[in-house]
């Protein structure tokens, strides 16, 4: 089973990073949910989630993904953490999964890994992407890296995931399951 590792900061964006970690797991894949600096996070809308582990205390060596959602200030806090920047340059540089919606994608530039790669995040943070090719797109996928724009797509971004972690016929099971774009919907 595939092992995805969700970091969350105080401030991240509930719809970017609940989104990701339920669809992830009804795709069957292993989701760490990672405090960052604590046992718990609180959204940038008061939702306060318990988390699985701190994310200082996690083992990047069994870790297929690492997933960054956004939000301010939790894609801030992710951006200022050492240890988080080091999690995202080790394993872009092993070739494993690395992802970011909204504003983390930031934290991909802060980190240097995005320089000549195409990526995308919030409209708001376009200009903080100085190093990529920047695109307008819903979700775009560079090699072992996967960004996305914002609480919108984060559907689309996860589906992207699950397609990647767990094939496409788990993601058009989910899709369906969840009647995403399904035209019986009222």
């Amino acid at each position: 089973m595939k092992h995805v590792l969700v970091p969350l900061a105080d401030g991240f964006e509930e719809i970017e990073a609940v989104t990701v970690i339920d669809l992830l797991r009804r795709a069957g894949l292993r989701v760490t949910v990672a405090g960052l600096g604590g046992m718990s996070a609180t959204g940038s809308h008061g939702i306060t989630i318990e988390c699985d582990a701190r994310f200082e205390r996690c083992d990047l060596a069994h870790v297929d993904a690492l997933v960054l959602p956004g939000g301010m200030p939790g894609a801030q806090r992710l951006r200022e953490s050492d240890a988080v920047r080091d999690a995202v340059v080790r394993l872009v540089e092993e070739g494993r999964l690395v992802a970011a919606i909204c504003a983390a994608p930031t934290v991909l530039e802060a980190a240097g890994v995005l320089a000549g790669r195409r990526a995308t995040s919030h409209p708001a943070h376009r200009y903080e992407m100085t190093s990529c090719r920047y695109e307008e797109n819903a979700v775009v996928e560079d090699e072992n890296l996967v960004t996305s724009r914002g609480a919108g797509t984060s559907i689309d971004f996860a589906a992207a995931l699950i397609r990647r972690l767990a094939g496409d016929e788990a993601a058009k099971d989910i899709l369906a399951r969840i009647q995403y774009g399904s035209q019986s919907l009222p």
